[in-house]
Order: structure tokens, then sequence, then C-alpha cells
């Protein structure tokens, strides 16, 4: 067994030049999928987040938790969607944002990276909408006496109200913490490692508030859904205007963010010294 061989069965995560390396690659591999996998791929993230966005309205539609206790466990529901991304293997617009390294190496150009962007982000929402039409369809706002409905509304219409400019902090924000988490996935060697490395990352972000624009793409449509069709809230508290607004900038913060993780990474472990 030679040590190429070792490094592959080896337990030890892998160290943070081996994963700003396997960024890389991975990255390379994501622009040569075809249009139609990656934008399939793309449909199952945005289910899958959509998904742990509905797992933590529900632990939300208990007005009686203490807002501590609420925020902390909430988060860690949430979790359920990057632990299904990664786990199970999709395309992320957000954690695609990490693709900067690849383009920062020369691996990958502009226009390959931009066009994973477009079609992730495209099939993102898609899955989104489609897992909201089925939770819609399921009546899980219907939960705890019609508390979990109420919880989505408030949520949907808490994100609406922000100004631009805290939206897009937020976003920034939300993707370092997603980014970082994705990076401590890349840099795991079970299923076990992935799940817990995700959990304090991704429950931080939840917690403080931040804004995940994948995430949003199925908060947002279920808050409009419920308050304009199914007459759940103040009336009004959530418009179309507003979620486009909102996705918009949240999406410029979420790529900034991102951005920043996978420069500052390949700028340390990445970029080869000239000599």
């Amino acid at each position: 067994m030679n040590s190429e061989d070792v490094k592959l069965v080896k337990p030890d995560a892998l160290g943070p030049a081996e994963i700003e390396a396997k960024a890389e690659t991975l990255a390379v591999g994501k622009t040569k999928m075809t249009p139609a996998k990656t934008f399939v791929a793309a449909m199952l993230a945005g289910a899958f987040i959509a998904f742990g966005g509905m797992y933590f309205c529900v632990f939300l539609g208990d007005s009686t938790m203490p807002f501590a206790a609420q925020r902390m466990v909430g988060g860690i529901c949430f979790c359920l969607g990057l632990v299904l991304v990664l786990c199970c293997g999709c395309e992320l617009f957000t954690g695609n944002s990490l693709m900067v390294a690849a383009k920062a190496s020369g691996k990958i150009s502009w226009g390959q990276m931009l066009k994973n962007w477009g079609i992730v982000w495209v099939g993102n929402l898609v899955g989104s909408l489609l897992a909201v039409f089925l939770i819609y369809m399921a009546q899980v706002y219907m939960l705890n006496s019609g508390g979990v409905g109420t919880a989505m509304v408030g949520v949907a219409a808490g994100k609406v109200a922000l100004a631009p400019e805290t939206m897009f902090f937020k976003g920034v924000m939300c993707n370092i913490f997603v980014c970082l988490a994705v990076w401590i996935g890349f840099g795991a060697r079970t299923t076990v490692d992935k799940v817990i490395g995700i959990l304090l990352p991704i429950s931080a972000f939840v917690a403080a508030g931040f804004e995940h624009c994948v995430a949003n793409m199925a908060f947002l449509p279920m808050g409009l859904l419920l308050n304009t069709v199914a007459g759940v809230g103040t009336p009004g508290a959530v418009t179309l205007g507003g979620v486009a607004l909102n996705l918009a900038i949240v999406t410029l913060g979420n790529v900034v963010g991102g951005g920043l993780v996978g420069i500052a990474y390949w700028f340390t472990y990445g970029k080869r010294e000239q000599a």
C-alpha cells in the first residue's frame, strides 16, 4: 500500500491545505456536469433546505418556548437541510460560492463559474417551490392548531420587513457560516463527521437571524401563500415585491460572504508563491 492509498483510508480529517485542494477539484467537477444534471441536483438541494426550514417552523410553532431555547433548538432543526445536501449529494448555490477558489487558481473560467451559479440558483428556486407546494398540500401549517402556520408567516414577514442594507449584511454573515460548515464537510471522512461538523455553524447562523437566499426561497413563498391564500396573519404582511427584493439582496450578500471564505482559504493554503 503506497502513501496515496494510506491517505484514502486513514480516519483523520483532511487538513486545511487538503481541504482547499479538494474544494478546487470539486469546483472543476461541477463545471463538467451537464446543465440538466446540475439543474436536477440543484432542485434536490432547494427541496432539502426547504425541509430544514419546515422543521424549523414546526418547532417555532410552540410560542410558549423561551427565546434562547427556541433559537438554539430551532437552529439545530434547520441543520437537517444542509445535512441532506452534503450527505446525499446535490448542488447548493450558497455552498458553490466556494468555487471562487478554483477561479482564483485559474482552474475554471468566469463563464464556467457564473453558468454554474445561474443554473444552480434557478434549480434551487424550483426545488424550493415544489417543496413549498408539498408542504402546503400536506397542511403542515395546521399543526398545533395553526400555530405552525402563524410561525411560517411571522418568519417571512420579519424577513421582508428588514432594511435593504440589513438584508445584505445578514446575507454576508450567513454565508460565511454556511461556507465554513461546507468547508468542514469537505474535510470530513465519515457521515458522522459531516453531521457533527455542520451543527454549530448552521445552528449559529439560524439563531442569529442571518439571511440565506435558498432558505428564503421556501420561507418567503410559504409565508406569501399562507398570508394571501389561507389568510394567516395580518393581511399584506408578506408581499410579492418584498419577496423579490429580499431574494435579490440576500443573494448578493451570500455571494460576498461565501467569496470571502473561498478567497481567504485560497490565499492562505492554495495560492502558490512565486519563485
